[in-house]
């Protein structure tokens, strides 16, 4: 499946966040990417910022368009407010799940975890990023790969507590979702109206 493997800085520099994890690039130039990239620019349309808005979304989270379409029409489906269930289900992906429990420092290092069988659900191998998980389901990693290095240095010193939705248990090396999180526990900076009303215009 195709994925950005593109220069990450210059993405992050384009939305002014780190949304790929720390960027020592981004921090010394905290202006966007191109030859005119340090002097005013035109503003941006409405479309413009929806555009950039669904896109910040699409990176953050590693989907490609027709995966981040579906999810969209999902969430359309379902009781409450589109934007926060698009973001619920994004949060629910797999591969998140890994790098929010701490078994990996990026998501696309999460995916990789996924992608090469090293990560269980409720005992079973699941080698399928996008893989939605449901409440109560456990996430582990097989028994023979808890001692990968890539997995211990990513749990080193990895604050746990600092999502509510999951429960971290240190003996098994495994996490499960306890409930589908609020809005207001998903720390990332995406502002889904945003990209309700962009749908919405199709």
């Amino acid at each position: 499946m195709a994925r950005y493997i593109g220069p990450k800085s210059k993405i992050a520099r384009k939305f002014g966040e780190p949304i790929f994890g720390p960027d020592k690039v981004l921090a010394k130039k905290n202006y966007p990417p191109g030859q005119h990239g340090n002097t005013r620019r035109r503003k941006t349309s409405e479309y413009g910022v929806q555009l950039k808005e669904k896109q910040k979304a699409k990176y953050t989270y590693g989907v490609l368009e027709k995966q981040f379409r579906n999810l969209f029409e999902k969430a359309q489906t379902k009781k409450g407010i589109t934007g926060v269930i698009l973001l619920q289900l994004l949060e629910c992906r797999l591969d998140n799940i890994v790098y929010r429990l701490g078994l990996a420092r990026t998501r696309a290092a999460a995916r990789q975890l996924v992608l090469h069988k090293h990560i269980l659900v409720d005992g079973e191998v699941v080698n399928i990023p996008s893989y939605s998980l449901k409440q109560g389901q456990v996430v582990g990693v097989r028994e023979k790969d808890k001692s990968m290095i890539v997995i211990a240095d990513a749990l080193s010193g990895f604050n746990h507590s600092k999502y509510p939705w999951l429960e971290w248990d240190e003996v098994s090396k495994s996490g499960k979702l306890l409930h589908i999180p609020e809005r207001e526990d998903i720390p990332e900076n995406i502002k889904e109206q945003l990209i309700v009303e962009l749908y919405s215009k199709n």
